[in-house]
């Protein structure tokens, strides 16, 4: 087993571009031959089952996190190497986070903006210390991005807790960011 893993927020849907996914594949290959183990949320849908069906196939260790009410939905990735059900989504993310090294985001929505924003707001909290990366795949948060600095123009987020969110456009540059692998 890995003594190191990433947690990976990402879309249960493929988006409109082949390169989403062709990204999230890139970063599951990438993750099994540095030895880093995937934690995701689980599922057999989208961007994490690209993620996790690519670390699987290069040889590396994938754990991952779902609650009970989305394997009720038969979204549940039974071929990892360990699926954990949990009782809530609350659960899921905290054990993703107990378990993480580092938080990395690839494209998503509403689910996957939740969990990046929860991870930022317990480090400014202190309450952990794990850097998180976002994934800029061809230009996915450039609006968000633009957002969060126009939040710290107008002095509703501090520039050092904006600074905490580490932004890459490549896998490459990403895992060498956040210094893991």
């Amino acid at each position: 087993m890995p003594t190191r893993n990433l947690a990976v927020f990402c879309a249960s849907a493929d988006g409109t571009h082949p390169v989403y996914r062709q990204v999230a594949a890139e970063l599951g290959t990438a993750l099994a031959s540095r030895n880093i183990g995937l934690i995701y949320g689980g599922a057999k849908v989208g961007l994490m089952q690209a993620v996790a069906e690519a670390c699987l196939a290069a040889g590396g260790y994938v754990t991952g996190v779902i609650p009970h009410v989305l394997v009720d939905l038969e979204v549940a990735h039974h071929g990892i190497s360990q699926l954990h059900i949990v009782d809530t989504m609350h659960t899921r993310k905290a054990l993703m986070a107990e378990k993480a090294s580092a938080f990395l985001v690839l494209p998503g929505g509403f689910g996957t903006f939740e969990e990046m924003f929860e991870v930022l707001a317990w480090r400014t909290l202190k309450l952990h210390a794990k850097p998180t990366l976002l994934l800029n795949v061809n230009g996915f948060y450039d609006p968000l991005l633009s957002f969060l600095d126009h939040a710290v123009t107008e002095g509703m987020l501090k520039p050092k807790n904006r600074a905490n969110l580490l932004v890459a456009t490549t896998v490459e540059e990403a895992l060498t960011m956040l210094n893991i692998g």
